[in-house]
């Protein structure tokens, strides 16, 4: 493409100003700056700013102020809320606006924003906002807010934006803008054109964000269906050959035997209870020679096959995290209830424990791959759970704080992933907050509720089925 170069008639100075011009443009169109065809000027914050007052709304024929606030990209909000009395406006004519121009917010949150001033009535202009008005007839304003609206025309303010935490636009910043000028016939049609096409491109955008938060209600409502297909027994058939819930129970039975026997776990971690049904079709769990009905703790039917079971009698280990002591050396991170989100484990909300604190950690206390992390605290975040993944950890280890119920099941018969889906599911989800103790704002979910936590297993291999079937079809979903 041919160069572009910018003259300047102070000095005589020549630039190429290549980097700058962002595409090519018609012939008989010129890119120019902003300040070349523009007057741009903004007020001074001088004490008149103290009379913006809403008594000043009482006063017989009441000047409205136009604030940042009132310029909205593409539109003008006229001020109900401030005005002065037309005798301190007869004072004021540097800040009048009496005809049409284009205003521009320099400063604030919406920096950038550009519109046009109808002048229906006379306002005042506060010094958040630059005015911009066309040195000659050669400019439509119809054409220039679109210009200045459109991504070539924010790409001075978007650089602003990027460069610090509170952007401000200088006025020289404004007139340096480049914006392409076609022939004023041919800006007329333009402008025309874009005020027939856009409100129908606001409508099917509107249309557009309607359906896309419907298919992400749907996409939300079919995953609480599918967790609850999968937990019921319903999601993936059952096949025979891969035996009943009853003989995984005995395996986890002896498998909890020996690691009470090599001292790896507590002789209190076995527990004797047995969940059954009667020929009456109720249930009853039985703790050594103790029978107890438990029909209206039991959500929903199972598939013969599988069994319900206390969440206790299927892990090695369910315990609260402790109360670290913090330390800024990022050495062995802690995970807190923010690390757990239903979108999957993230470390980078982690915060990180005194290294000279981790004797105090029990071996057991060091997070291992396929641990449930469980929020057990506070409305909002109770309930939510993730997967703790050492391959996401870059960290040597991880340990739980106070707020977080560590659940470790014993993997080698229980997948976390389906124990995870369960949790996920409605089933617990929606009564999560009743299973919890205390003061509205502070509910919370205790050891000894999360270990009576009722579980429907099934057979190892169903289990993986399941999980491979929800994988599947959520992804699907996903696109």
């Amino acid at each position: 493409m041919n160069s572009y170069y910018e003259k300047f008639l102070a000095t005589g100075e020549v630039k190429c100003i290549d980097e700058e011009i962002p595409f090519e443009i018609p012939q008989g169109w010129e890119w120019e700056r902003v300040g070349n065809v523009f007057f741009v000027t903004k007020l001074a914050g001088f004490e008149y700013t103290k009379f913006f007052t809403k008594e000043a709304l009482s006063a017989s024929n009441p000047i409205p102020i136009v604030r940042a606030q009132n310029v909205r990209m593409g539109f003008f909000e006229e001020n109900k809320n401030e005005a002065i009395s037309e005798m301190l406006s007869n004072q004021l004519e540097r800040s009048a606006l009496n005809k049409k121009c284009l205003l521009m917010t320099f400063i604030g949150a919406g920096i950038g924003d550009t519109c046009i001033f109808p002048a229906e009535r006379k306002n005042h202009l506060a010094p958040n906002v630059a005015k911009i008005e066309p040195l000659d007839d050669s400019i439509s304003l119809d054409y220039a807010v679109f210009a200045l609206m459109s991504p070539c025309g924010q790409r001075g303010v978007n650089a602003i934006k990027k460069s610090t935490a509170q952007p401000s636009l200088s006025m020289e910043t404004i007139r340096k803008l480049l914006i392409p000028i076609p022939p004023l016939k041919e800006q007329k049609c333009i402008s025309l054109k874009l005020s027939e096409a856009l409100p129908l491109v606001e409508k099917y955008s509107k249309v557009q964000e309607e359906q896309n938060q419907l298919n992400v209600e749907i996409q939300y409502l079919l995953k609480k269906s599918i967790l609850q297909e999968a937990i019921q027994g319903k999601l993936v058939p059952q096949i025979a050959e891969e035996g009943t819930a009853q003989e995984l129970l005995e395996q986890i039975k002896f498998e909890k035997q020996k690691l009470v026997k090599e001292g790896r776990i507590k002789m209190f971690a076995l527990n004797d209870s047995i969940i059954f049904r009667g020929d009456d079709n109720k249930y009853f769990e039985k703790i050594g020679k103790t029978i107890t009905d438990i029909t209206d703790e039991i959500p929903f039917e199972i598939p013969a096959t599988w069994q319900w079971v206390r969440l206790d009698d299927i892990c090695s280990y369910i315990q609260r995290g402790k109360s670290p002591k913090y330390s800024s050396i990022k050495k062995y991170p802690v995970i807190a209830q923010k690390c757990n989100q239903w979108a999957g484990f993230c470390i980078d909300k982690a915060q990180f424990i005194d290294p000279n604190s981790l004797p105090s950690y029990a071996e057991e206390r060091l997070l291992q791959d396929g641990d449930l992390m469980w929020n057990s605290t506070g409305l909002g975040t109770l309930g939510r759970m993730a997967i703790y993944k050492s391959a996401l950890n870059p960290y040597e280890l991880a340990v739980a704080d106070s707020h977080v119920t560590v659940i470790r099941p014993l993997k080698a018969y229980v997948l976390s992933q389906y124990l995870y889906y369960y949790f996920a599911s409605d089933t617990v989800q929606s009564v999560i907050e009743d299973k919890s103790a205390g003061s509205t704002k502070q509910k919370e979910l205790s050891t000894t509720t999360v270990k009576n936590y009722l579980v429907p297993i099934p057979p190892y291999r169903e289990q993986q089925r399941i999980v491979e079937k929800i994988k599947t079809v959520t992804s699907i979903m996903r696109g």
